[in-house]
């Protein structure tokens, strides 16, 4: 069976002019045509085809989240319980956070400290409703660093998580070689202290140069694997940028000179715009330390644009947002960075692709590519906010399948 999408505009995520009066042919899970209605194939047998009128909405390749934690519950509660419940009650309060997720038109995400392999396989074996996930389960510290959860009582939180502490070059390649038989898409290493961690600061620099460019060493030689790094401060940033990661999470103490050897180098910032930590399930010190460092990343992130460096949406959604809203992040990418509102969709689509390793299948509504498709309410190609409105992502497609349809499409 073949599905025909009409009466629509296409915005197919490569940046260009939306086409006003576009057609999305699928056919089992993966985009046949996509493009002007005028050029579009005609069908020879009408009972093979189910014709979709998207009364003129903006239809858009599924989008990406490359950086969640499902394991954290958002506002709706504080990392602190995870301590307090056995793992398998918190496997079932992944259910609504898959769900909530793939509603809000992100259909793949990239899972950087939380969940393991179980959970990917889970949703892509179809035991689950979700997003396709890429996983990374652990996050890499030194003692001391972003991954480590001990507190002054004594309890130690860090495993909970899903810290793993290391303290020698020896250290990260044993643990890291563990993540990689195991299965894990990406590595994660925070090279800077954080905001949530109790013994740190995002100043401080957290694991050095030559822990993190042994982990990229081993993820190459395992497989290609990359390895995202935790990096606020200016310390941290300069030892990720410069051990050769694949992407800079958050990267709000960038300077114009690190900014033009990401661009040299290749590498991706996601700069987490949506992550503020909420006064209500956070420490006072988090807090504090959240207000501070968000302001320097609004400050900092349109100079990062302008320096050409490749920008992919991510947005801590767990830790802070609640999962769901991911896509506000597209909105802020516009406000604060300064991109048109098609720059801010393709970097949610098509960079967020190409970051994960799955441009040549996702990212872009072309034929051959999957048929992850998102219908949206107006035009965000004039306004990039109407993708962080749920109430806008009127049908969800994964690989063609029905996941969600507030418009009542007759699909």
């Amino acid at each position: 069976m073949t599905t025909r999408l009409h009466n629509a505009r296409l915005i197919d995520g490569n940046g260009g002019e939306p086409i006003a009066d576009a057609v999305v042919l699928i056919d089992d899970g993966r985009i046949t045509y996509a493009g002007p209605a005028a050029g579009a194939p005609s069908s020879s047998d009408a009972e093979d085809v189910v014709s979709v009128d998207l009364e003129g909405n903006s239809v858009c390749p599924g989008f990406f989240d490359v950086h969640v934690h499902l394991s954290l519950p958002g506002t709706k509660g504080s990392p602190v319980m995870a301590a307090m419940v056995p793992p398998s009650y918190r496997y079932f309060q992944l259910i609504d956070r898959l769900k909530v997720t793939l509603e809000a038109g992100v259909t793949t995400v990239r899972d950087l400290m939380g969940v393991d392999i179980g959970v990917r396989d889970a949703v892509a074996h179809g035991l689950i409703e979700g997003p396709r996930l890429l996983v990374a389960d652990k996050m890499l510290s030194q003692t001391g660093g972003h991954a480590d959860f001990h507190i002054p009582s004594g309890l130690d939180g860090s495993g909970v998580i899903g810290g793993v502490l290391v303290d020698s070059v020896d250290e990260a390649r044993s643990e890291v070689r563990a993540l990689l038989r195991d299965g894990v898409d990406v590595i994660k290493v925070a090279s800077s202290g954080g905001v949530s961690s109790p013994s740190d600061d995002p100043d401080w620099l957290g694991a050095r140069e030559e822990i993190v460019e042994a982990l990229v060493e081993e993820g190459h030689n395992y497989g290609g694997r990359p390895v995202a790094a935790h990096a606020i401060g200016l310390a941290g940033i300069t030892a990720a940028v410069k051990a050769g990661v694949r992407s800079i999470e958050h990267g709000y103490a960038l300077t114009d000179e690190l900014r033009q050897e990401m661009v040299e180098r290749g590498q991706y910032l996601v700069p987490t715009l949506l992550e503020t930590l909420h006064p209500d399930t956070a420490t006072p010190q988090a807090a504090a330390k959240s207000g501070k460092w968000h302001e320097i990343a609004q400050a900092s992130i349109r100079a990062s644009v302008e320096a050409g460096i490749k920008i992919a949406v991510g947005t801590d959604a767990g830790l802070v947002p609640d999962h769901g809203t991911n896509l506000q992040e597209v909105g802020l990418l516009a406000k604060y960075g300064g991109m048109t509102p098609l720059q801010a969709l393709s970097a949610g689509t098509k960079v967020s692709a190409e970051l994960c390793g799955l441009g040549d299948q996702l990212g872009t509504l072309e034929a051959g590519k999957l048929a992850d498709v998102v219908v949206v309410k107006g035009d965000p190609s004039t306004d990039a906010d109407l993708v962080g409105d749920n109430a806008n992502i009127l049908l969800v497609l994964k690989e063609g399948a029905v996941k969600s349809n507030r418009g009542a499409f007759a699909v």
